[in-house]
């Protein structure tokens, strides 16, 4: 697939990446931020009337119509666009560079305090001002489902839902041919084709994502049995991997769109079949060398029990960032995987945090926050 992230030279200022732009006969630049739920919103400006002064002096935009933003009296608000995230769109029909961006009260200068964003570049700011560590590292491994059909009202007379998935149980008394070989309930964890029937689906959102910037270590069928699937992407720094995760979640609805399926990253959108998760892996650094790694409990640090203490103490309060929904905790119950014990341990899926021992690396060594759903604003979750 054709790479979808402009050249280095292309992201050093305004006029090398418009002059980039009118070589590659791009037509349009996207602007895009998210809101404080993390839902991404986007406004389009054509190529031929973008200057570098726009770059520098930034997008107008009405903060009182954004969730989370401003009220009418106070609504002009500002975004200027961060070169670094620029990359050309894979769905749009128009060839359209698509850059993130950063929100600014207009009157003072000063970044938006509301901006997610923004509170995940003070958080990655912050922790080498304490003196324990330089960066932070996290690998999440999201999970989502791909439906065939969604269907749903709430009205004055009814009320109801209906899903529908080509690997649904429920469909084994249809006559139609394609749904054969289909997965029980909670028995998804691996299967080959026929079973898997989203292997494809999969590999396409894969190579989207690789061409977009966003490195993946593997993917495979989950176990929940209508389609439930697992994309995990390589480590990277906070703000660069909640960058990732806007983009991910972008990615993966479009490529599921483009093959007729409905890609939902809801936490339980079936009862009796295993929820999406978004565990992250976490570690810290410092100086290059990893700080994770020891001689005690499952061989930690005690820099890495102290972090770990951290997280479970302050669980309750985090979990309205990382489980933001009512339906989130639909998924924390016993029997499905899910973490429902507020502890840590090695190997224990049930922990609300687990140590892997899949390596004696010190490298290696990290925390696995199991928690977390996809439904979570990655620059309110993370840090």
């Amino acid at each position: 697939m054709t790479k979808l992230v402009p050249p280095d030279s292309a992201l050093e200022s305004p006029a090398a990446l418009l002059s980039w732009a009118r070589e590659t006969e791009i037509a349009e630049f996207d602007f895009r931020f998210v809101d404080l739920r993390g839902i991404p919103q986007h406004f389009t400006i054509p190529l031929a009337i973008l200057s570098e002064d726009d770059f520098e002096d930034g997008f107008g935009f009405d903060g009182s119509s954004i969730q989370g933003f401003q009220f009418i009296n106070e609504s002009d608000m500002i975004l200027k666009a961060d070169l670094s995230t620029a990359r050309i769109d894979p769905f749009f029909g128009f060839p359209t560079v698509s850059v993130k961006c950063d929100v600014y009260d207009p009157i003072s200068g000063e970044p938006y305090a509301n901006d997610p964003r923004g509170f995940a570049k003070r958080a990655e700011a912050y922790l080498p001002t304490t003196g324990i560590a330089d960066v932070a590292y996290f690998g999440p491994e999201a999970e989502f489902f791909l439906f065939s059909n969604v269907q749903y009202n709430t009205s004055i007379n009814e009320s109801f839902y209906r899903v529908d998935s080509h690997e649904g149980f429920w469909n084994s008394g249809s006559e139609d041919p394609s749904m054969n070989y289909l997965n029980r309930i909670k028995q998804g964890y691996f299967p080959l084709p026929p079973n898997d029937k989203i292997q494809d689906v999969r590999a396409d959102m894969v190579a989207t994502l690789m061409a977009y910037g966003i490195e993946v270590e593997l993917h495979h069928h989950e176990v929940g049995g209508a389609a439930q699937a697992e994309i995990d992407v390589r480590y990277d720094s906070l703000l660069k991997m909640a960058d990732k995760m806007i983009d991910f979640k972008y990615i993966v609805k479009n490529v599921a769109a483009r093959h007729g399926l409905i890609a939902t990253f809801m936490p339980k959108p079936l009862f009796g079949d295993n929820g999406s998760g978004m565990h992250v892996h976490q570690s810290l650094w410092s100086g290059g060398k990893p700080l994770f790694g020891g001689d005690l409990y499952a061989d930690l640090s005690q820099t890495a029990l102290y972090y770990i203490g951290g997280v479970l103490k302050h669980a309750p309060a985090l979990l309205a960032f990382t489980n933001p929904t009512t339906n989130s905790f639909r998924r924390l119950v016993p029997g499905y995987e899910a973490p429902v014990n507020l502890i840590y341990s090695a190997r224990n899926r049930s922990a609300a945090i687990r140590i892997p021992m899949y390596s004696s690396n010190p490298k290696a060594k990290r925390v696995e926050t199991r928690f977390p759903d996809p439904m979570a604003n990655p620059y309110l979750a993370f840090p």
